[in-house]
């Protein structure tokens, strides 16, 4: 392609980026991307050019808090996280390119999906943000699934709205608008109220003949709700559906100062629809084919794998979502993933910084030492046993959650034991929802992996592939994650193509970038059914854990 921007790895990193001056001639010019994602624990920006490279991102921490009984961040977190990833953004652009960002083509915004996000008539938030990993509404999506003969899970939206209404809570008949932290975040900078259908799809079953809302459930809950005393029709509340490719406005003057307050970047981007970081999970591994899947690794874990036709039978494990164009999905997610990985590598920094060091410059050394460590253990963990759950799982059956190390008095205590048990925790309930898939015989050939987990080399990899017993590709960009996806989401909105979503990805994104599969060693994948029949016998442990051990808020 004529003008294509040349593509050079980036030292020490595995993504690709710009060649130097002609990077720099783009940025200057406005001929960039923006993308961000509000994750459960960081908050990323990344800046694309016109072929999908990255340029520079930016990110910033922050942490949920049991409010109310409820795991919630507060609004005002969500900006100040926004502006500091923007302007670390800025600054190494400054840095790296010695020109200044001023502008930028195309914007999109993802994050975790699901939840409840209640607006008043005015705007007014009415009840705290509840995330995806509340464990509260149970109750309502057991009814709502009974009535849908569709699964509704609990974190989802519908789920949320609906508990509240079985509450009795005072703000059910105030609610003017109900959206994801995504679709809230789009609505500040654009002043629209919509959001991508794989969002959407998290909030309330959603039909991929028509690309909306599914008309015969939301009949049924109109009936739920007149029921319950509220007359009122669920549809008004929802966003308006987009899906890839569509235009979802422009970031307005208050918008871009909401993310850039004392800076001068300009107002008027062209917007994709807001999505879920699912959705924007499966762009960045380039599975958004019919037969093609991947698997995300962060705060929570899941797996996402794309079907021509929708399973014809109901799995309460199993969720039925889809990509950001519209095609079905099966979705296995787990509430409990890396968080709990990420605590015991801080313990071990700080052992290691007890033992002499100085200082962990980069913590990624510490899992990379660490992380190795791990294949010196034994297949099956030598007997011992973690539990990674720091919140409820549905998945497991479980309403709450406490994370644990067990083991009897004949395991094998090590520390390549403790640390491959670890990893094992954090693909353990993944692999038991999986196999309902492989019952329904629904196959791929290969899985894409991304998230932070898998930087060291092979470790997560290998372990992920023993889990599952399928071949595992790790990306290039996989640490990048959703930033990059939803960027490359807003590059396709704003690009005058009439290549649909796949098309568009394999020419212009991954042309050249086919990655080898690691195949589950057969060790491995042994020691790790050994391990997760004995993760599942011990889940009645958790029970009592959980009734033992009170939450601290």
């Amino acid at each position: 392609m004529e003008g294509k921007v040349t593509f050079t790895p980036k030292s020490g990193g595995g993504r690709a980026t710009a060649a130097l001056p002609e990077a720099a001639s783009h940025i200057a010019a406005g001929h960039v991307t923006l993308g961000i994602e509000l994750g459960s624990t960081r908050i990323k920006a990344c800046l694309i050019d016109r072929y999908g490279a990255v340029l520079a991102t930016g990110s910033s921490q922050w942490q949920d808090h049991l409010v109310n009984g409820h795991w919630s961040y507060a609004l005002d977190a969500v900006w100040n996280g926004l502006q500091e990833s923007v302007a670390q953004l800025k600054a190494t652009v400054e840095t790296d390119f010695g020109t200044k960002l001023e502008s930028f083509e195309n914007f999109g915004v993802s994050a975790m999906m699901h939840g409840y996000l209640a607006f008043d008539q005015n705007g007014e938030q009415l009840a705290e943000f509840r995330t995806w990993r509340d464990t509260t509404t149970a109750a309502a999506a057991d009814k709502l699934t009974e009535a849908f003969g569709v699964n509704v899970p609990m974190r989802w939206s519908a789920s949320h709205y609906f508990q509240a209404v079985l509450d009795n809570e005072p703000e059910v008949n105030d609610v003017n608008f109900l959206t994801t932290l995504a679709g809230y975040v789009h609505w500040q900078l654009t002043g629209e109220k919509v959001l991508g259908i794989g969002d959407a799809s998290g909030m309330f079953p959603c039909d991929e003949g028509t690309l909306d809302y599914d008309a015969t459930c939301l009949e049924k809950l109109d009936a739920l709700l007149a029921d319950n005393g509220v007359n009122r029709h669920f549809k008004s509340l929802l966003p308006s559906i987009k899906v890839a490719g569509d235009d979802a406005g422009r970031i307005t003057e208050e918008g871009i100062r909401l993310l850039d307050p004392k800076g001068h970047l300009k107002a008027g981007a062209i917007c994709c629809a807001p999505e879920g970081d699912a959705g924007t999970g499966m762009v960045a591994t380039n599975a958004v084919r019919p037969k093609t899947g991947n698997v995300s690794v962060g705060t929570s874990i899941f797996a996402m794998v794309v079907q021509e036709n929708r399973l014809q039978n109901l799995h309460r494990e199993i969720d039925p979502v889809m990509t950001p164009s519209g095609a079905p999905v099966s979705m296995v997610h787990c509430n409990n993933g890396a968080a709990e990985l990420s605590e015991w590598m801080e313990m071990f920094s700080e052992v290691a910084v007890a033992f002499g060091r100085q200082k962990i410059h980069d913590i990624d050394d510490v899992y990379s030492a660490i992380f190795t460590e791990a294949l010196h253990g034994d297949p099956d963990a030598g007997g011992v046993l973690v539990y990674n759950y720091r919140a409820g799982e549905p998945v497991s059956g479980l309403a709450d959650g406490r994370p644990m190390l067990v083991r009897s008095s004949e395991s094998k205590l090590s520390l390549s034991n403790v640390v491959r048990a670890n990893l094992y925790s954090v693909f353990a309930t993944l692999a038991l929802g999986m196999r309902t898939l492989d019952e329904e015989n629904v196959h791929v050939d290969f899985l894409q992996a991304h998230g932070g987990v898998f930087r060291t080399a092979a470790v997560g990899q290998r372990f992920l592939a023993a889990a599952l017993n399928t071949p595992i590709k790790v990306a290039a960009q996989a640490s990048e994650g959703g930033a990059w996806g939803i960027a490359l989401l807003a590059l396709y909105a704003g690009t005058d193509t009439a290549q649909s979503l796949p098309d568009y990805l394999d020419a212009t994104v991954f042309a050249d970038s086919d990655v080898p599969a690691r195949e589950p060693a057969a060790d491995d994948a042994a020691g790790f059914r050994t391990y997760l029949d004995r993760f599942e016998a011990g889940l009645k442990m958790q029970h009592v854990a959980a009734e033992v051990v009170p939450a601290q808020s």
